[in-house]
């Protein structure tokens, strides 16, 4: 049965404004919305005119200057300086419950919109980030952390302030670890080049940045006038010219080459490029787990997700067969791999990343992804004989017809959300058969397929569903959660409610880890069971439902998609031992090394 809170819709309309959280150091918040600065000028000059030379603006100015539009975060003592900042800038401050979910949430938002970022205070904010920002990291989104920490000068008198761990440089020192870049802006004569620094970094590798700003540096100015500074790097051209006539070589002589493409393609901006290269010659498309939906699933040259033997056997097989496999953008994964059911001879491959080229066993150092992509687009590729157009292609969705007071399975359930998905709809799967069951829905346009799918650290779906909505409002989230996942981070949707998202989330309810339940049997992997249905009750809005069977799930998505006011969240029950063949497949694998 749905349920919705009880309060009058104005009066939920009004608790959706209110902000989920006090931040950090008894400091208040931003409600997320865009505000007017106090003084109208405020926000021109920040953006527009001589280029700042005060600290705290001049980080504002080239976060513009880049694409940001928005900041996710939590406010503290040792950032509210920056935050007033904000306020009076044209980027927009979105509040979050915990600095984790607003690290999710600027991941997502980094890999629709392109650049993210974050801002939260000192240790207690910065280190809350540290396991969002790894996944970041892993998986090449790149988001700028950006936090407070204690004025330089009171460090001297005060050493024992709050919030700190061990010495004045240990959050530094952990972002060292996990990003691009990771800087202190203690010295204005090197902090505005170290900005400069770290953003160039952050687009170039596509990974975190990490910048450490001193609440007595917010409004520091430059000793000397700065102006910004760009360094963008070249591929050698002598490398660059052997390694497209190697490869045109070997894909000419190719009877059955296949592009398998990975996620960095969507990172650098390649779709278009990887297209018309595709297109041009008529070589089919595979992507991997990570990289799904790095071009629209509707296309005639895709064939679907290659996995090893964890993927469809089709797929695998044409892509084993082949005589010239064509990685681009690819990470070589464990999951990626099929937990090495992958059987790819190397002397077959051209595997470029951003961070090597490989053409069977010659390496090419200096050489850009973006220039060999591009590259290979015009490259003098004349095949013999034309390659043969595969003879396989994915699944076409199936129409879902409920069978009264049947049960509900995840093959069925996936049945269903295959056949509602469209080019508005973006899918974010958390981690478990919310992933795996997901490897075969059609997604419609390139990027509209999200997930840890490397990483793999529950809980990332839900704070990202607030990231994409942020990014591009004309998406709506389908986001396919398990019930642990939802534990974790589900509290975010206050944040949607707040800024009137409309997320159809539905929750994978099998009463526990699934995944860890068929690697090793205990009651470890059973966790306490929520009403997921009843919490917009307790959250003051929003839409629940409770689905049981194929005709409960029909009713209930039928409703959600009617529901544009706020998210709707379906607590599907679903047998604790009922699992996506995927799932079954990896879980076997896995089994063998645990």
């Amino acid at each position: 049965m749905p349920r919705k809170n009880g309060d009058s819709a104005s009066k939920a309309a009004g608790t959706a404004r209110t902000r989920p959280s006090s931040g950090r150091g008894g400091a208040t918040g931003s409600d997320g919305s865009r505000r007017k600065a106090t003084k109208g000028s405020g926000r021109s000059r920040l953006t527009q005119g001589p280029v700042p030379q005060r600290l705290g603006e001049y980080l504002i100015r080239r976060l513009y200057d880049y694409g940001v539009r928005d900041v996710f975060g939590i406010p503290g003592d040792f950032v509210l300086q920056f935050y007033s900042l904000l306020e009076e800038s044209p980027l927009r401050v979105i509040g979050t419950t915990r600095e984790d979910n607003a690290g999710y949430a600027a991941d997502a938002y980094a890999r629709v919109h392109g650049l993210g970022a974050v801002c939260v205070t000192y240790c207690v904010g910065g280190l809350s980030l540290c396991n969002s920002i790894a996944g970041a990291y892993a998986e090449k989104s790149p988001v700028v952390v950006i936090s407070g920490a204690p004025g330089v000068e009171e460090r001297r008198s005060d050493p024992l302030l709050h919030h700190r761990v061990r010495d004045f440089d240990t959050q530094r020192e952990v972002f060292e670890k996990i990003t691009a870049a990771a800087v202190s802006l203690n010295d204005p004569l090197t902090a505005f080049r170290d900005i400069d620094r770290c953003l160039e970094a952050a687009v170039r590798y596509k990974r975190p940045v990490f910048l450490e700003l001193p609440r007595d540096r917010v409004f520091a100015e430059s000793p000397i006038p700065h102006q910004p500074i760009a360094q963008r790097p070249k591929s050698d051209r002598n490398a660059l010219k052997e390694a497209l006539a190697e490869a045109s070589e070997r894909i000419s002589r190719a009877r059955q080459p296949v592009i398998i493409a990975g996620v960095e393609i969507h990172r650098f901006r390649l779709q278009e490029a990887l297209l018309a290269f595709a297109e041009r010659h008529g070589i089919p498309i595979c992507a991997t787990l990570l990289g799904k939906s790095v071009i629209s699933e509707k296309h005639p040259l895709y064939l679907g997700v290659y996995e090893g033997a964890m993927g469809r056997e089709d797929v695998r097989e044409f892509v084993e067969q082949s005589d010239c496999v064509i990685l681009l953008g690819t990470f070589m994964t464990d999951i990626n791999l099929g937990i090495y059911t992958a059987r790819l001879d190397p002397a077959r491959c051209i595997y470029a990343t951003s961070e090597r080229l490989r053409i069977g066993y010659h390496h090419f150092h200096d050489v850009l992804l973006e220039d060999f992509v591009n590259g290979l687009k015009k490259a003098p590729i004349r095949f013999g004989k034309p390659p043969a157009p595969p003879s396989i292609a994915p699944p076409e969705p199936q129409p879902f017809v409920p069978k009264p007071d049947t049960p509900i399975t995840i093959r069925r359930l996936y049945q269903k959300i295959n056949a509602l998905l469209d080019e508005k709809t973006v899918v974010i799967a958390d981690v478990g058969d919310s992933l795996f069951a997901a490897v075969d829905l059609t997604i419609y346009r390139q990027t509209e397929f999200l997930s840890p799918a490397y990483y793999t650290s529950m809980g990332f779906a839900v704070p990202a569903s607030v990231g994409v909505q942020v990014a591009n409002r004309d998406l709506r989230p389908i986001v396919l959660v398990g019930d642990g996942a939802f534990q974790m981070t589900g509290t975010e949707l206050t944040t949607s409610l707040k800024l009137g998202f409309d997320p159809i989330v539905i929750v994978l309810n099998n009463h526990g880890y699934t995944t860890e339940r068929f690697l090793q049997e205990g009651p470890f992997n059973d966790i306490p069971n929520w009403a997921f249905h009843r919490l917009p009750d307790l959250l003051g809005g929003g839409w629940g439902f409770e689905v049981r069977t194929e005709t409960d799930l029909e009713q209930a998505l039928e409703a959600a998609l009617a529901k544009r006011d706020a998210f709707t969240l379906l607590n599907v029950h679903l047998d604790p031992h009922d699992i996506s063949p995927a799932l079954a497949r990896l879980a076997k694998r896995l089994a063998k090394k645990v």
